[in-house]
């Protein structure tokens, strides 16, 4: 599957601003909802599925044999109170961050290699082994929790009154890298109900021919 381009072509743009948008696609994001326009770093991408009624999976994606561990499939619940999400979901969150909201996150928790190949429009990469909390490097995982995450250190506690909720994805439902992550997020008191897990990961997103784009810069 080719990634997407950042920007789809002009007369699509000009399809989706009339009033008969919703008839320009064949293969529609749900019955009543084509596509939804994403910012991707200061670029709009436009996120919709693959038009190509023939496209087949990124090879990438079509292994069905990996060794576990580490490649063990996950759990449909994480862990208590810490909400598994599908595709709609993830792109509600999404809509909500490109129109102003910045109490949500979407995080891409893997490694630059796998996310150079395409990644969700609109997400941030941390990769998991630098939050890889009493694993990684204390500095690096406190100076995410504070800068990207939103939480306060107060003297030498945090507190989570202002985190965001993140919404954390990785390779896929045979992935631990974004599961290691939120479990460590618990561990230190990270709310349950700020963080969202989008289990399906790449690869689902992949299956479904969803718009894929480059890491923001």
């Amino acid at each position: 599957m080719k990634l997407r381009p950042l920007i789809a072509v002009s007369t699509f743009f000009a399809a989706l601003a009339m009033p008969m948008a919703a008839s320009a696609l064949d293969v529609n994001i749900t019955a009543d909802q084509p596509s939804v326009d994403i910012m991707h770093g200061d670029q709009k991408v436009t996120l919709m599925r693959n038009q190509d009624q023939k496209n087949t999976i990124n090879p990438d994606f079509a292994k069905t044999s990996r060794k576990c561990p580490p490649f063990c499939v996950q759990p449909g619940e994480l862990a208590p109170g810490v909400e598994t999400i599908g595709e709609l979901e993830i792109i509600h969150y999404l809509k909500k961050m490109s129109d102003g909201d910045k109490s949500i996150l979407v995080v891409d928790s893997r490694t630059p290699d796998w996310v150079a190949k395409g990644t969700i429009p609109g997400s941030v990469n941390i990769p998991w082994d630098k939050l890889n909390i009493g694993h990684s490097d204390p500095i690096t995982v406190q100076e995410i929790l504070e800068k990207q995450f939103g939480v306060r250190n107060q003297d030498g506690f945090n507190m989570f009154d202002n985190a965001k909720t993140v919404v954390m994805f990785c390779n896929g439902p045979w992935c631990g890298q974004s599961p290691t992550n939120i479990r460590g997020l618990l561990k230190i008191g990270y709310p349950a109900h700020k963080i969202k897990w989008y289990r399906g990961g790449m690869q689902d997103w992949e299956v479904l021919g969803l718009t894929t784009v480059k890491p923001a810069k």
